[in-house]
């Protein structure tokens, strides 16, 4: 009988013990973890859904868009959704297909991952992200998908903003492309993270990519209920998104298309040629009006996912690297054009301002001659008719004089190499800054720089000087002789600075190089002010009600080594080409008491090729407002090729044609030499606004004219 008393006890013990327990379980569910509960089991019923931003439109200087957004019904799929399938969401994809009319084995192309051996479509995105597979559905697509959810699981049809672009191929590597989020680039740039919807796209390249965080905004939230099949019952709370900014470029969208014309007539003019740059800026405050590469595209291509092969083409030699900016990116030698750093390199080094040169048809660079063009001797001029009628000889002896001051091959002690040097504080052989991404920097091959190239090629010049070249001597034995007496001069003596390298150095040739941009960039500051200017494409960033968020102001970098007198000096000799120079022929007729033009011409040798043809120009020369260069790849002599095309330019900004002559537009002043600074009427292609005044922005985010 104890015996079964205890028994009780014990279990009576052990059931209070129990109650105890779940009565303090109930109390830590209840009290103390009872908020986190409850929000578990609300999301059990709601999900977050990430509401990506209106993406910001870029203008041009009055207003006209030059990327813009469109609203479009897009079909996405959630490649996560159809991993966790059976199936693999086989059964979805089959589906789908018959409601897009497209293969299942495009689908499955579109949503595979991009990688080693992968060839495109294909998705460069995050594997997380919702993946977009046709932007061109109608509206009975997007309801048979919407309308039948529980058999397309995974599978979404919403409106979204697409990018578009009025200009087509115009100014196309200047803004860029969107591309979708990468998982590294989620992983490097924190901010984006934080603010990624799971659909947004991010710029790949041009003012897109620099202005990426500016334009895209900021995602709203939408909480919704669901029931168990994860179909929307209900919308509970949302936060709404907020657009990007809108950017407001110093863009002229009617001259740019000048521009391009005028390049794409160039390059029909010369048959060889295989590339083109042209670049208009303000004098005044170094903005960018026009910025053009030939071969160019239409940026669009990327919307909705790039085939291989059109992607090949965007890369090959064949169709002309479309996607790689000349203007800011190539590198060409610069031909005469580069004389005016030349002539002030002489005259900082002391070589007189108003002295008398001889031009003779040739000149002794050590023991070798260098010619003058057509080995034609000028007799005696002075620094302003050498530049007007692009003597090489005068830079020649300069060249050599500096060279043996410095030292010749053997120099002991510190060096003043002015020709190089001058061409630095010019702005060459670095990028200009210019807000776009991938700039070149150009080459100013200086002593330092041959003696770092020779330690970088010794060894394979000197394995060379032994093998010689077999592969180019079986086509052309000459040149494969050449090259291997080459390959054993530089293999001994490649780190020294030669005096056929200085003398081509002082006309642009030989190893130096420099992009359109750089060279727009210091005649700007040549017929401005002096002063050396970072270019910039954006002007103002602005909030979608119109507020301006800031200014984008081109900043000062450098001045230009020489006095006023002596820019002076230089620009009024550049002020003859056009009419009495190098470039008479091209300006033939071109009305010059009224808008009087000046520039350099340039043709630089390529070995192998065609000549590259270079005109660099500002206009009007006593008051300069703008600069135009215009570079042609195998397009033969700068007044032939490059210089019609920066006349074409002018026609168009300032209303001219053959049969008709500018009028004075506001504030254009109608006396000899003084430039019309307006257009004769808006069908003429003027410049926009003056880029020292800022558009207003109207709440509804248009520009007010």
């Amino acid at each position: 009988m104890r015996r079964a008393w205890g028994r009780l006890l014990i279990l009576h013990v052990l059931v209070l013990a129990m109650l105890a327990v779940l009565a303090v379980r109930l109390w830590q569910v209840q009290v103390v973890r009872g908020a986190e509960f409850v929000n578990a089991a609300t999301e059990t019923r709601t999900r977050d859904v990430m509401v990506p931003a209106v993406r910001g439109q870029i203008l041009d200087s009055a207003g006209r868009p030059l990327v813009r957004n469109h609203t479009a019904l897009v079909v996405s799929v959630e490649p996560t959704a159809l991993v966790r399938m059976r199936d693999g969401g086989a059964a979805v994809l089959k589906k789908l297909s018959g409601v897009l009319g497209q293969p299942v084995a495009e689908l499955k192309q579109r949503i595979r991952a991009c990688g080693p051996g992968v060839t495109r479509p294909c998705w460069p995105g995050s594997p997380y992200q919702a993946i977009p597979i046709d932007a061109t559905v109608t509206t009975r697509q997007a309801l048979q998908i919407l309308e039948r959810q529980e058999e397309f699981p995974g599978v979404t049809a919403e409106v979204q903003a697409v990018r578009e672009y009025p200009g087509k191929h115009e100014a196309s590597q200047v803004l860029g492309y969107l591309q979708p989020v990468t998982k590294e680039e989620l992983d490097k740039r924190h901010g984006l993270k934080s603010t990624f919807s799971g659909v947004d796209l991010v710029g790949r390249d041009g003012l897109e990519y620099v202005y990426d965080e500016e334009l895209r905004g900021k995602p709203g939230v939408r909480r919704v209920q669901v029931d168990r099949l994860g179909k929307v019952i209900g919308v509970e709370q949302q936060v709404a998104s907020v657009s990007g900014h809108t950017l407001i470029t110093s863009i002229d969208a009617k001259v740019q298309h000048v521009v391009e014309k005028a390049l794409a007539g160039a390059m029909k003019r010369a048959p060889k040629a295989d590339g083109a740059a042209g670049v208009v800026l303000d004098a005044r405050t170094g903005r960018v009006v026009a910025l053009a590469s030939a071969p160019s595209y239409d940026p669009s291509i990327w919307s909705g996912g790039i085939s291989e092969l059109e992607y090949q083409g965007l890369l090959s030699e064949k169709s002309g690297k479309p996607l790689v900016s000349r203007a800011i990116k190539g590198e060409f030698a610069p031909g005469s054009t580069f004389k005016v750093s030349s002539v002030a390199a002489m005259l900082g080094d002391g070589y007189p301002l108003k002295g008398q040169y001889s031009c003779p048809g040739s000149f002794m660079v050590g023991d070798r001659p260098f010619n003058n063009f057509r080995g034609i001797g000028l007799g005696t001029l002075t620094l302003h008719t050498a530049l007007v009628k692009s003597c090489d000889t005068i830079f020649y002896r300069a060249a050599y004089e500096q060279w043996l001051r410095d030292g010749g091959l053997n120099p002991k002690g510190r060096t003043k190499e002015p020709m190089a040097n001058t061409a630095r504080a010019f702005g060459f052989g670095r990028p200009t800054g210019i807000d776009l991404p991938g700039e070149s920097a150009g080459r100013i091959p200086d002593r330092e720089w041959k003696r770092q190239i020779w330690a970088a090629t010794k060894d394979e010049n000197c394995k060379r000087s032994k093998t010689g070249y077999p592969e180019v001597a079986k086509k052309d034995a000459t040149r494969g002789a050449f090259l291997k007496r080459l390959a054993y001069e530089n293999c001994l003596e490649g780190f020294q600075l030669r005096p056929g390298d200085a003398a081509n150095f002082s006309i642009g040739q030989g190893d130096v190089l420099v992009t359109p941009l750089q060279l727009a960039s210091a005649y700007a500051a040549l017929a401005g002010d002096g002063k050396l200017r970072s270019p910039r494409v954006g002007w103002a960033l602005v909030r979608p009600d119109g507020t301006r968020v800031k200014e984008i102001v081109p900043p000062v970098i450098g001045k230009l080594p020489i006095t006023v007198e002596q820019r002076t000096y230089i620009r009024r000799a550049l002020s003859e080409v056009a009419s009495d120079g190098t470039a008479a022929g091209a300006f033939s007729g071109w009305p010059m008491d009224q808008v009087r033009i000046g520039g350099k011409t340039g043709t630089a040798e390529v070995y192998g090729k065609q000549d590259t043809s270079w005109f660099a120009s500002f206009a009007p020369t006593e008051k300069p407002r703008f600069v135009v260069v215009v570079m042609v790849s195998q397009g033969g002599m700068g007044g032939s090729t490059a210089a019609p095309a920066v006349r074409e330019i002018y026609e168009g900004i300032y209303g001219i044609t053959a049969k008709a002559t500018p009028t004075p537009g506001p504030g254009a002043s109608a006396g000899p030499g003084q430039g019309q600074e307006g257009p004769r009427d808006e069908a003429a292609l003027p410049a926009g606004r003056p880029a020292d005044v800022l558009p207003v922005i109207g709440a509804d985010g248009r520009v007010a004219r």
